[in-house]
């Protein structure tokens, strides 16, 4: 006699799938399923392995822990960055990533430039004069747009760049710590969930005084 216990189970976990909140972020069909199963078992885990943190006891909640820590690898990042370029021709990271950009991904018009390095125009537009009076990039009107300029990376701001490469890769390097190959993974997962939840409120250029109620009200209802 067959033993249906174990497909009763997993009817009655595929109706809990189906009726997740998480439901439509993973959607129908079996690799869905799966990855649900496997994040929700990862969750318990996590909860049973939580870390501590400094005045947790107190009453400290996980939000300000990961935007402390957040800013304070911000600092160790600038710290290295700051090593790399000792010496050299550049005066901040900030020139050596916009010639990054430009390397990576070519030709951009300046605000693209700026909104890829998540500045506000008035300090990105200052940078772009530095650059541009070093000669590492050059600007031509866009014949799409003639009102737009696109940037160029030059063959000088590419030769400035090299020279440094090797200093910035090591910085990049000591940055990602004593991380596994594994928690890189995942750790660069979660940050491209959280940079690609803000990118798109940062591309509205709310005002200051509502930004705040504006995001809570329609990117977080769930936490109001």
């Amino acid at each position: 006699m067959m033993n249906y216990t174990l497909l009763r189970d997993v009817i009655s976990l595929v109706e809990d799938y189906e009726k997740s909140a998480d439901y439509p972020a993973y959607g129908p069909g079996v690799e869905g399923f799966k990855k649900w199963i496997c994040h929700r078992e990862q969750s318990v885990l996590l909860q049973d392995n939580e870390p501590y943190w400094e005045g947790k006891e107190n009453g400290r909640g996980p939000d300000s822990v990961i935007n402390t820590l957040l800013v304070h690898l911000n600092r160790y990042a600038k710290t290295y960055s700051k090593a790399a370029i000792h010496d050299s021709e550049f005066s901040t990271q900030e020139e050596f990533i916009y010639l990054i950009n430009l390397k990576a991904f070519g030709p951009m018009t300046k605000m693209q430039l700026i909104k890829k390095n998540i500045h506000d125009k008035s300090a990105g537009i200052k940078i772009i004069h530095r650059l541009l009076e070093h000669e590492w990039i050059e600007q031509k009107t866009s014949s799409e747009d003639k009102r737009s300029k696109i940037i160029y990376l030059t063959v000088k701001g590419s030769e400035t760049l090299e020279k440094q490469m090797l200093k910035i890769r090591k910085a990049t390097q000591i940055v990602t710590g004593n991380l596994t190959s594994h928690e890189k993974m995942e750790l660069i997962r979660l940050l491209d969930k959280l940079d690609r939840f803000h990118r798109p409120i940062y591309s509205e250029n709310i005002s200051p005084g509502d930004l705040l109620e504006k995001v809570n009200a329609q990117y977080l209802p769930g936490k109001n």
